[in-house]
């Protein structure tokens, strides 16, 4: 995907969120069930764990692991809308949970991660956002890089297109900005008109994503939604020396 089309489709999701972000912090406040098939790994680690949550969006999965893990892990979270940011803040306040977490506005397809070693990488509801297959798998790689020697890298793809109801939300492409196979333009029904780039990812393209990180895979699996599959997560780690 060309330069410009990539620039125009993250500005199109980067205003989606800005738009609906007190509507998503409100329908978005459940723990993910596959979350929960990650704590024998998540426990597993060396504790206190150092993490990384790629686009954490209002710090649900932050909130999930202080409730999951016995000691609170060092916590960075990353995220475009400073407004989903603020409502991470305010969530880890009023719980009174990670008190170092570290809080940082960042456009991850702008600027992917480059500094950090850490236990656990997570990237949940993000991939789909990204555009360009060239652009995932770099994104990829670089978040394998931030993952230390024994640690982990999950993330979760939405299969949007798998499921009727997501389907129905497919509207027009834009004009002008280039569209590669598995790309959408979904629309947005709760309390607010607005529109999203998103791209589903299909088995072929999980496993090269997986390729693209160097790391082993140590499993992968549907979860989530009434359906119970409507992420395919995959789970790879860093061999330790």
């Amino acid at each position: 995907m060309d330069a410009g089309s990539v620039r125009a489709l993250n500005a199109l999701n980067r205003a989606f969120y800005r738009l609906t972000a007190a509507h998503f912090d409100e329908s978005r406040g459940r723990d993910w069930p596959g979350w929960k098939r990650l704590t024998p790994i998540l426990t597993a680690l060396p504790q206190p764990i150092r993490v990384l949550d790629v686009g954490c969006g209002n710090g649900r999965f932050g909130r999930f692991l202080a409730r999951t893990l016995t000691v609170p892990p060092h916590y960075h979270g990353m995220d475009h809308t400073p407004e989903l940011l603020e409502a991470a803040r305010a969530a880890f306040a009023v719980m009174g949970v990670l008190p170092d977490a570290v809080l940082e506005e960042r456009d991850i397809v702008e600027r992917p991660p480059d500094s950090g070693v850490y236990d656990f990488v997570g990237l949940f509801g993000v991939i789909h956002h990204v555009p360009g297959s060239a652009q995932r798998r770099a994104l990829m790689a670089a978040l394998a890089e931030r993952v230390g020697p024994g640690g982990v890298l999950a993330f979760a793809s939405w299969r949007f297109m798998d499921h009727a109801r997501f389907r129905e939300r497919i509207t027009a492409w834009p004009d002008g900005i280039t569209q590669e196979a598995g790309d959408y333009v979904l629309d947005w029904r709760r309390g607010q008109a607005a529109l999203r780039y998103c791209h589903h990812v299909d088995d072929a393209e999980q496993a090269a994503l997986e390729a693209a990180t160097g790391l082993t895979l140590v499993e992968r699996f549907a979860a989530d939604g009434h359906t119970g599959n409507i992420n395919c997560y995959s789970v790879l780690r860093r061999p330790s020396v």
